[in-house]
């Protein structure tokens, strides 16, 4: 069976890293990896495909910058023509990206099974181009491999055949476990113990100045107190050299790969963030952590207290902060799973060869 991966941003890589690694081992399966581009920025791509020893992508279609229509309209029809040239036999996608859905829109059309990872997440947030992404990939996939029981529960709920559906755990996990031991210190950062490491890059956040101006100021407040560590996104630091705010207090780094991500989430105290992916991270190096947004996809943390939603008010932001410093969060597996997602994704594909 020849699969056709389709990758484009940082959570990307590090999932198609587990999966690809487990594809490898299986003599029957044959991987062909297209990078869209969505992430162009060196240390947003390249370096995860090195330290992770991702194959290297056999397309790199370029398409980067631009709209999130402009970007999806390209990748479809790049993509459209290497599934074409390639006779693959099947798509899969991760997450919810717009690399997710062209690649899901461009196989649809051709009527290729998709198998989309990490499938069935909601935030019931239409407002985010990553809810529109991952319901319309969801209900054009042919696999659904999610990761959580609610996630599981959601596809159930939206009519879809509960015979497409295989709840295999989540592969952030997968990874986690396996680059743990090889973790690598950020030569850059003096400090190592007693900070706070935060990301964020999220439209809803980036784009509207008041939300921006809120989160940057109430993290600057934190900063006179304690050390805030925070690895720029490329569309974070274009838009911090546009507005007049104050970050005096904070220590910027430029952005991370995976290896040394997992050396800070281990060093530091808490975590505050909007991204999805490193909610996860966080918990599963035992971090407590404060999300920026007023909605996830990971509620199940939140109901298990790891995770406090704050928005972007910074008296929420402040106090949740100094609650869930130094508190901590105990790891379990019943969440997602025991580290074997990628093992079992390749049995079910396998049974369809």
């Amino acid at each position: 069976m020849k699969l056709c991966t389709i990758v484009g941003a940082r959570p990307q890589f590090i999932k198609a890293a587990a999966l690809s690694r487990c594809i490898q081992a299986t003599s029957d399966l044959d991987e062909v990896l297209v990078h869209t581009g969505q992430h162009y920025d060196a240390n947003m791509s390249d370096i995860f495909f090195s330290e992770l020893d991702i194959p290297k992508p056999k397309y790199h279609l370029q398409v980067g910058g631009g709209t999130h229509g402009e970007n999806t309209g390209r990748m479809i029809e790049r993509i459209e023509r290497v599934l074409l040239d390639e006779k693959a036999d099947c798509l899969i996608v991760y997450g919810d990206t717009n690399s997710t859905l062209a690649g899901a829109i461009a196989a649809s059309k051709l009527a290729l099974p998709i198998a989309h990872v990490e499938a069935g997440l909601r935030s019931y947030n239409r407002k985010m181009p990553e809810e529109i992404n991952r319901i319309l990939t969801d209900h054009v996939s042919h696999f659904l491999f999610t990761p959580t029981d609610l996630a599981t529960q959601n596809l159930l709920q939206e009519g879809i055949d509960a015979k497409r559906i295989q709840q295999v755990g989540d592969l952030m996990l997968d990874a986690a476990l396996f680059y743990q031991n090889k973790a690598q210190p950020v030569g850059e950062l003096k400090i190592d113990k007693d900070f706070i490491i935060c990301t964020f890059h999220r439209a809803e956040n980036i784009n509207d100045e008041t939300r921006f101006s809120n989160i940057i100021n109430a993290l600057n407040i934190v900063g006179k107190d304690i050390k805030v560590v925070i690895p720029l996104h490329p569309r974070t630091k274009k838009m911090l050299t546009k507005m007049n705010v104050n970050f005096n207090h904070l220590i910027f780094i430029e952005p991370v790969g995976y290896l040394q991500m997992i050396w800070l989430l281990k060093q530091c105290v808490l975590v505050v963030t909007d991204s999805g992916g490193l909610q996860k991270e966080a918990f599963f190096f035992g971090k407590p952590c404060v999300t920026t947004r007023n909605e996830t996809e990971w509620v199940e943390l939140v109901d298990y207290g790891a995770n406090r939603l704050v928005g972007s008010d910074p008296e929420k932001i402040i106090l949740a902060i100094q609650e869930m410093y130094f508190q901590t969060i105990v790891f379990c597996n019943k969440f997602y799973g025991e580290g074997f997602a990628a093992d079992r994704i390749v049995e079910e594909l396998r049974k369809h060869n």
